[in-house]
């Protein structure tokens, strides 16, 4: 956008605005719903009022203090239910680079781009002292390299800042057509007739191995007050959404609430560095034990916004879940072949390869089975660089010769799993019509909705043409919140909602290691991979314990994992260092809560 295009502010602007305000009875205040009882008298040297009226932008990043609810902020006086849009975006603003593993800005090729956040006109709604975007998931537009996803933010009111309400919004870039996630907060000051101030933005964390910056500037901006379709029961939908998320505690609290607990165990096990953990939780007992969610510059100031990628967590709670679905509904699925589904496939070696082979990582199709090589980027460009599903597709049922007759061999191939998902929907188009959707209707409608999973997690990557196919083995988003229920939900749940089983039990027992006649696929000594869900034998390590003790775990690529203890508790953490240590994570959870388990393994 130009600053030459900018809105002017208008009385039927500012008449839309009072109107949008009273027709759902807010009047200037905004409604009761997170009412704050603050006198407004904050103490600020970061983000002054004045700065943001008429100063300069901050010449290195702040500490994130500056973009957080002070404890005495007031309850908003305006209400913001319009569209925020930004000027300069291409070419204003800093930006400083911390890792750059593909020299992806220094190949000459870059137009610096990559240093400068997308063209930002979004629509926003405010309910008392909420503001949440209309918008959310992964937002594509025509910039190279990034896209937006946007999240739930706070409005409140300072003393300082000259009858303007301060609205602080979380959001995050993602890298087109990848997972990578940098996660960052704009702040401004507005008022309902449609003035506004700058806005202050800034980027000093994200979850990524190989490229790490901090972005940070201030940029003009126009407020366009509109009255939003639908309004009230968005209104309704958000607040919905925030009553449902699972009960919230500080990760320190676990040493009150657990006696003799040292809840530092959880922040960083191991050998994990804390500064590249993004965030890290505990759930047991109904509440979710939430570690800080750490930045170059002081702590994230809205954890429950923060946006965390999946990359191959999806293996597990897309495409094997979406499996367990499927199981549940219509028997026998797991063993359909592959070509009778992927017609990319049939003239390959899929004649013979099920479903369950390929959620097993065991084709027989494969180079190299030497762990983890032919995952390798030099071999994986096809899949992941392109963005058709035709590209991903000739690419994973073409690339791999015959080595192995199917399910002898276990072989790490995200592309075994695109291949799967691509099964799975035509499976499902064939029993539902055309216009059915694996993600939308299997996961999303069928699981994800009742859980309460947000918008946010209701989203997946998917390829950029006709063919919209979800990659089903990376791509997810979620807050924490949703990481919390999924994994209560497959774990501790055991697939059950709402009364009703809803994922086939034996092939979630099979995932879990509970099913001694089904175990799986062997990629290490002492590791199983079964339906897309990692297994570890922690034998010897858990005290009072005899015999093998099986662990299943979720993994990502760059260092997430997600543990599913079989004391009925969930550990994660969303790290960016390349390294997966929780031994002494599980260790601790053991001294809450036995993890012996006596039935046969």
């Amino acid at each position: 956008m130009t600053a030459t295009i900018k809105a002017t502010k208008s009385l039927g602007l500012a008449l839309m605005a009072l109107w949008a305000g009273a027709a759902y009875g807010w009047g200037n205040a905004g409604n009761e719903y997170a009412q704050l009882t603050g006198d407004g008298k904050v103490s600020r040297m970061l983000l002054r009022g004045e700065a943001l009226l008429t100063g300069d932008g901050p010449s290195s990043p702040i500490n994130f203090s500056g973009y957080a609810l002070p404890a005495a902020a007031a309850h908003p006086q305006q209400v913001f239910s319009g569209t925020l849009t930004l000027y300069g975006e291409a070419h204003s603003g800093n930006f400083n680079e911390i890792k750059d593993t593909y020299n992806y800005t220094h190949t000459g090729e870059d137009d610096n781009s990559r240093k400068h956040l997308p063209e930002f006109a979004f629509q926003f709604l405010q309910t008392g002292s909420h503001i949440f975007p209309l918008e959310r998931g992964s937002i594509a537009s025509s910039h190279p390299h990034w896209e937006y996803v946007l999240t739930p933010g706070r409005v409140w009111q300072e003393v300082g800042d000259k009858g303007y309400s301060r609205a602080a919004i979380p959001f995050a870039l993602q890298q087109r057509n990848a997972n990578c996630i940098h996660n960052g907060v704009l702040s401004f000051l507005f008022k309902g007739d449609g003035s506004v101030s700058r806005v202050a933005y800034q980027i000093s964390s994200e979850t990524c191995l190989y490229f790490k910056a901090d972005w940070w500037g201030l940029l003009d901006a126009t407020y366009t007050p509109q009255a939003i379709a639908n309004q009230k029961q968005r209104i309704q939908d958000y607040q919905a959404e925030v009553a449902a998320r699972m009960p919230i505690k500080a990760l320190s609290a676990l040493s009150a609430d657990y006696p003799g607990t040292d809840y530092t165990v959880f922040q960083s096990p191991g050998s994990t560095d804390p500064s590249h953990v993004t965030t890290t939780g505990f759930v047991i007992d109904g509440n979710h034990y939430r570690g800080d969610c750490v930045t170059r510059h002081g702590n994230y100031p809205y954890c429950e916004s923060l946006v965390l990628p999946s990359y191959s967590i999806a293996k597990s709670v897309f495409a094997g879940v979406a499996m367990m679905r499927l199981q549940q509904q219509y028997p026998g699925v797991r063993d359909t072949v592959v070509s009778d589904h992927v017609p990319a496939c049939r003239s390959g070696n899929w004649g013979d390869v099920t479903l369950d082979n390929l959620l097993d990582m065991a084709t027989g199709n494969y180079d190299s089975a030497t762990y983890m090589v032919d995952e390798a980027a030099e071999h994986t460009d096809g899949l992941f660089l392109s963005d058709s599903h035709s590209g991903k597709l000739s690419y994973s049922c073409g690339h791999y010769p015959r080595k192995d007759s199917p399910g002898s061999q276990w072989v790490y191939h995200t592309s075994d799993t695109y291949i799967a998902g691509t099964l799975m929907a035509d499976y499902l188009r064939g029993e539902r019509g055309s216009d059915a959707d694996l993600f939308g209707d299997t996961i999303v409608a069928d699981l994800w909705g009742p859980l309460g999973v947000s918008p946010t997690g209701q989203y997946t990557r998917r390829t950029f043409d006709a063919a919209a196919q979800p990659f089903t083995g990376w791509g997810l988003i979620w807050l924490p919140d949703d990481v919390a229920k999924i994994g209560r939900f497959v774990s501790i749940d055991k697939g059950r909602l709402g009364g009703q089983q809803k994922l086939n039990l034996g092939e979630l027992n099979a995932a879990l290691q509970r099913n001694p006649m089904d175990t799986g696929t062997v990629p290490l000594a002492d590791y199983r991979y079964n339906n897309g869900f990692w297994a570890h034998n922690v034998v010897g390590k858990l005290s009072g314990c005899r015999g093998n003790q099986w662990i299943p775990f979720l993994s990502g690529f760059g260092g997430i994992t997600v543990v599913l203890l079989p004391n009925d508790s969930i550990y994660y953490y969303f790290s960016d260092n390349d390294t997966y240590y929780w031994l002494e994570a599980l260790q601790e959870a053991h001294g809450i809560r036995s993890l012996c388990q006596q039935a046969p393994r």
